[in-house]
């Protein structure tokens, strides 16, 4: 082990201090040093330096700085300071270790240059990320927590299984790129997919984040679905079938959001949405497609924080996040208003706004690279993603029915985080080459050419007319007071039922089974009391290897009268 002091080792000593600092506002201004300290840490080291740390027969790489574990370490860095400072008012203690923890594992992650240490820290980002959702201590959250931390084990075991098998095949534990060639690499990348949300995979992210408390959801949007994007970028770039996975994940949420009545619902399925963009770029693996994921992961932790931060403000002044519930904000929390406006015309990827600089990136590259049919439907989801996260989220809370609120505007705190997030999204869109320069490789691009530009612009006023139309003319889908289930009802409601119904009838069997078992233990023994006497029983005239031997039959007898 070197004497160099890991980001993450900052990260989980504050957390270990925080408890113990009894003064509310000195423990928030303590947590905001902490990503400063953080970044500082690596900020200016060379890249290639390395920390090393001997496990039994392993000298494992817990540190490894290159391009791209910089720019993810810089942005979890940033989302770091943005959630803490969203929560300031916040004073409970367990959510505030716990989003520590959360922050110090995912860059831990990040760092990590072998297998074994992002399994340690893979797990830490679930325990902790389930232990902001507990933080809310509802019944539902509490519930919610468990299912979560079901998927999140389930991807550690497929993660560990595929570490031991890809050992044993290759001798190394090395976290670079991989093939998927056998059972061990396959099971790394299902682990990698559970944690993006891959189709049929996700729906513990639409349960789960609005599960959690209004400052909990900030940190929770930022940190696991964005290290599964960087742990894909480094072990499966090029992996075509990723490209197919991606196209999917960019489509299906469209639909739910447009249908969906709680807005933190909306913005999980936009996150699906904005993720199935990152793994295409991954899939197509050339320098231009991976520097659009690196590009669009950075902005999306940014724009994303800043929608969900802007709907927290609206459950902290309302109690919350329902469109049917909400309507006419637009007089009593007005800064709220403008700066989710701002993440909704960065998320809608509008020019001079950041999303438009790093989404162009996917699409030229998927262009570029001959997947028209994929080009057309990122295009199409695109214009998904402008009609629920661009246009209904602000409408549905600020304009739309005013359902009579007359509420006071968000925290002082909570708005300059915001403004913060907010002028973070306009200048990465009016200055691209400032983030571009922060890439894994050399970007020679031009955004804001005349083609690019008036094509993106007429997409997206089409799409806003249409959405008017059908406002006006009320087509639109209306959203109802209940939980809308896509994939999720196998686990919710078709496999409870067939489990009710298989318990039922196995314990019906079992009573046969006992019944019958019971009387032919029953006879045995009688027959073995009547072959040794009274005086003569197991316990006193066998040895104790025959009593054992006994036990063993008696019990294989059990077992076989009852299961077969």
């Amino acid at each position: 082990m070197t004497d160099y002091f890991m980001p993450s080792l900052i990260y989980f000593a504050a957390a270990a201090i925080v408890p113990f600092i009894a003064a509310p506002r000195l423990r928030a201004t303590f947590m905001l040093a902490v990503p400063f300290a953080g970044f500082a840490s690596f900020a200016t080291m060379a890249y290639g330096t390395y920390a090393f740390m001997p496990f039994f027969d392993f000298n494992l790489k817990i540190f490894r700085l290159d391009g791209l574990s910089f720019i993810f370490g810089l942005i979890f860095s940033i989302a770091a300071f943005i959630s803490i400072a969203f929560a300031w008012h916040i004073r409970d203690r367990l959510e505030q270790v716990s989003s520590l923890v959360y922050a110090g594992a995912a860059i831990g992650a990040v760092f990590a240059g072998d297998l074994i240490t992002l399994f340690v820290f893979w797990e830490g980002t679930a325990i902790a990320s389930a232990l902001l959702i507990w933080a809310r201590r509802t019944p539902g959250a509490i519930a919610t927590t468990m299912r979560y931390f079901t998927f999140q084990i389930a991807s550690g075991l497929l993660l560990f299984i595929g570490i031991v098998l890809f050992y044993r095949d290759t001798g190394s534990v090395a976290f670079q790129h991989m093939e998927l060639d056998s059972l061990g690499t396959w099971l790394i990348f299902l682990a990698f997919g559970f944690k993006c949300a891959f189709p049929l995979m996700h729906n513990w992210l639409q349960d789960a984040y609005p599960a959690a408390t209004p400052t909990g959801t900030v940190t929770l949007s930022a940190f696991t679905t964005k290290l599964a994007i960087y742990a894909l970028a480094r072990g499966f770039a090029g992996t075509e079938f990723l490209i197919y996975i991606g196209a999917a994940m960019s489509l299906f949420p469209v639909f739910f959001a447009a249908i969906e009545n709680n807005l933190r619902r909306v913005l999980a399925y936009s996150l699906n949405n904005q993720l199935g963009f990152m793994v295409v770029g991954i899939g197509i693996g050339t320098p231009l497609a991976l520097d659009g994921t690196v590009a669009h992961a950075f902005v999306h932790v940014i724009y994303k924080a800043l929608l969900f931060m802007s709907v927290g403000a609206v459950i902290y002044r309302t109690g919350t996040a329902k469109v049917s519930d909400l309507g006419g904000l637009w007089k009593y929390m007005p800064w709220t208003m403008a700066f989710c406006i701002v993440g909704s015309l960065s998320i809608s990827a509008f020019p001079l706004f950041s999303g438009f600089v790093a989404k162009s990136l996917i699409l030229s590259a998927t262009a570029s690279s001959g997947h028209i049919w994929v080009w057309m439907a990122l295009v199409v989801a695109s214009v998904g993603v402008l009609e629920h996260a661009g246009i209904k989220i602000p409408y549905s809370m600020f304009f739309g029915h005013d359902r009579g609120w007359k509420v006071k505007e968000a925290p002082l705190p909570m708005l300059l985080i915001m403004g913060f997030a907010a002028t973070l999204c306009v200048l990465i869109g009016v200055f691209p080459q400032t983030l571009y320069a922060l890439l894994p490789y050399p970007v020679e691009y031009e955004p804001y050419t005349a083609d690019h530009v008036i094509t993106q612009l007429q997409m997206l006023f089409f799409a806003a007319l249409a959405f008017a139309l059908l406002i006006r003319f009320n087509i639109y889908p209306a959203e109802y007071r209940s939980i809308n289930l896509d994939f999720d009802w196998v686990y919710r409601r078709f496999l409870p039922n067939v489990l009710r119904v298989v318990t039922h009838y196995v314990t019906v069997i079992w009573r046969v089974y006992a019944r019958f078992a019971d009387r032919r233990i029953e006879r045995a023994l009688m027959v073995i009391y009547r072959a040794h006497g009274p005086q003569g029983a197991l316990a006193r005239t066998w040895p104790t290897g025959s009593m054992v031997l006994w036990i063993a039959i008696l019990l294989g007898i059990t077992l076989g009268l009852a299961y077969l």
